[in-house]
């Protein structure tokens, strides 16, 4: 049976600053120009990156926000809780798994700008899953979210934001 240590050692994952492991698997060649990117970019970015990331079952990925659009993909373990603090002050929650007739997507959209964190939902094992980003993954374009910052902007959530922040 492939646990989390399996993974780690033979996909050659590295610590990720939200929690948990990852490695670039895709880069695009293809760039796109500052001219045709949304605000905020300081640089040309690839058309797309891909990764594998992979959340033990005893941590976190930390509320963050991207400035593009990201794709996670489910590929082994169990099944994971998405978090999402929308821009209009809501709350989305999704689980991302293979067990479709119980409400699991093998596939969620993370919008670009939302902050958004996740937790594996049986902490004796873990998830791996890929992740896409449109426009391509770039850590200028990657911002860990502030524990004091989001509960006051998201204060009716102040118990799950303590919970996946790191400060």
């Amino acid at each position: 049976m492939k646990n989390a240590g399996y993974w780690i050692q033979n996909l050659c994952l590295c610590k990720h600053p939200e929690g948990g492991y990852f490695r670039e698997t895709y880069a695009a060649k293809d760039a796109i120009g500052v001219c045709c990117l949304g605000s905020g970019y300081d640089g040309p970015r690839p058309v797309s990156t891909a990764i594998y990331f992979l959340l033990p079952g005893n941590e976190f990925s930390a509320f963050h926000r991207l400035r593009s659009d990201e794709i996670w993909h489910h590929y082994d373990g169990s099944s994971l809780t998405i978090h999402m603090l929308v821009q209009d002050g809501g709350y989305r929650k999704i689980r991302m798994g293979l067990d479709y007739k119980n409400g699991e997507q093998p596939q969620v959209l993370i919008p670009a700008g939302v902050w958004f964190a996740a937790h594996v939902n049986n902490k004796d094992s873990f998830t791996l899953s890929g992740c896409t980003v449109a426009p391509g993954f770039n850590f200028r374009d990657f911002e860990l979210g502030r524990r004091d910052e989001l509960v006051k902007k998201y204060p009716e959530y102040k118990q799950l934001i303590v919970q996946l922040t790191c400060s």
